[in-house]
């Protein structure tokens, strides 16, 4: 899985592109893994009037410490399947804090 995490998010220009599959309705906003090249996410919000996006970028924002402002839904916002364009963090920033590593 590791292997997988590594080659999600893409660097761009002042930031990284990172692919999500969105599950809404869940019953808590969890990482819930990688789903078909792209980081799965549940969300309590249903995907009524843009709410899953919405709490798509408030969760991941809150996940990365940063302002809501920095990351946009490139495409796929009537879809599960988005790809979010994240301002302001590098792919391994952005991977570190989705999928942290514990060492014991």
């Amino acid at each position: 899985m590791i292997e997988d995490v590594l080659t999600l998010a893409h660097d761009v220009a002042d930031g990284c592109t990172l692919p999500v599959r969105v599950r809404p309705g869940a019953k808590k906003n969890d990482v819930a893994g990688i789903h078909a090249g792209a980081v799965k996410i549940s969300l309590t919000a249903s995907p009524v009037d843009g709410r899953a996006n919405e709490a798509l970028i408030e969760f991941v924002a809150e996940l990365l410490r940063i302002p809501r402002a920095a990351i946009a839904i490139l495409s796929g916002a009537s879809s599960r399947m988005k790809v979010l364009r994240i301002r302001g963090k590098s792919a391994a920033e952005v991977q570190a804090a989705l999928f942290p590593i514990e060492l014991c």
